[in-house]
């Protein structure tokens, strides 16, 4: 009981509480008021809202315990079953991410999981990136057609699966990277953080190497978040573990932080080209906020291998999505049917499923 009364547990139920009342009163408001003529009924708009609700909620607990952010499965879901403007998805899958990692920042910082030298540091180059390809994308729209887009989509999608088979068959050598040796300018910004892993039950001061290269790779990685709307945390974390050999689950952990920073950045020529629409976001953002914070207390507790198997999911689901939609904008493939896009996401999770499961069996 005492732990509830701690932060952030009251600002939580506090918002829980006013979310219900605020849906409590849309929905008499639409009982009441009709709607204009040729205009969308007022009940309707408030299902929408609330539907809204709950998906980023179940979108903010999944992103953070992959480190993933939001706006990697808000961006896709919504290009592929809603006719909203490209812009305004791109713009508001920015918030989605930027919102999972703003709430899940408090608890990876207290539990000493997130490294806050390397989360500062990689923070500006992911930054930059972010803003500069926010830019791009509002040229692109403007000034190119689906060529381009398709092209750029294709090639992040082999990105994406040649990540996730390294993540396949990396095993545990990516869950705790051996780093031998590190460079002068790692040791120079002394970047390493020991903390307490739960599931191991001690303490765990892992090396650190190349964080030039880290910053680098980083600052691509935001650059393809602000320019796709898609958060990018399924690239922030193994772009951390394989390039500077940060653990698994401390990579996860950083992301979110990254996200939470460099995205307040990137969305901002979004809201100059008024691509930010207040009724359509505000509803994710509440969810984040609530979906974020249960995932970043469960993550601090769960096993590496279970995060890794998470990410792998989400790094096959969304290359599947990639893949055919830069077929599509190349005009090679007509569009994907959603049940096919339904039935991939059964088989590629069932597969997960399996894996941890058997996990969990041999632990035991």
């Amino acid at each position: 009981m005492r732990r509830m009364l701690k932060s952030p547990w009251p600002e939580a139920i506090i918002m829980i509480l006013v979310t219900l009342l605020t849906y409590v009163s849309l929905a008499t408001i639409g009982v009441v008021v009709k709607a204009p003529e040729g205009g969308m009924a007022t009940g309707t708009v408030v299902g929408w809202i609330f539907g809204f609700f709950l998906l980023s909620l179940i979108i903010a607990f999944l992103a953070v315990l992959g480190g993933i952010g939001g706006g990697v499965m808000f961006t896709p879901v919504m290009l592929a079953f809603t006719p909203v403007d490209s812009l305004i998805i791109r713009g508001t899958g920015l918030i989605v991410a930027m919102f999972s990692g703003l709430i899940s920042t408090g608890p990876f910082m207290r539990s000493g999981l997130s490294n806050l030298r390397v989360s500062v540091f990689l923070a500006c180059s992911f930054a930059i990136g972010a803003f500069t390809g926010a830019q791009g994308a509002i040229l692109v729209a403007g000034h190119m057609g689906d060529t381009g887009e398709g092209l750029v989509r294709l090639s992040l999608g082999i990105i994406l699966f040649c990540l996730a088979l390294y993540f396949i068959f990396g095993g545990k050598k990516i869950e705790w990277p051996q780093v031998q040796k590190s460079d002068k300018l790692t040791e120079l910004l002394q970047l390493r953080q020991p903390f307490y892993e739960p599931s191991l039950a001690r303490t765990v001061d892992y090396g650190l190497r190349r964080a030039a290269w880290g910053f680098l790779a980083i600052a691509g990685v935001g650059l393809l978040s602000g320019f796709f709307g898609l958060g990018a945390g399924w690239a922030i974390v193994p772009a951390q573990n394989l390039v500077m050999g940060i653990p698994l689950k401390v990579a996860a952990a950083n992301s979110g932080v990254l996200l939470g920073m460099g995205d307040c950045i990137a969305v901002w020529p979004y809201i100059m080209i008024g691509a930010i629409i207040p009724i359509f976001a505000a509803p994710w953002l509440v969810g984040q906020v609530i979906g974020g914070l249960l995932g970043a207390v469960l993550l601090i507790r769960v096993k590496a291998g279970f995060v890794r198997y998470l990410l792998i999911g989400f790094m096959l689901f969304s290359c599947w999505g990639l893949v055919t939609r830069g077929f599509s904008k190349l005009e090679l493939i007509q569009p994907v049917p959603h049940w096919l896009t339904g039935i991939v996401f059964l088989v590629i999770f069932t597969w997960v499923i399996h894996r941890v499961l058997k996990m969990v069996r041999e632990k035991e």
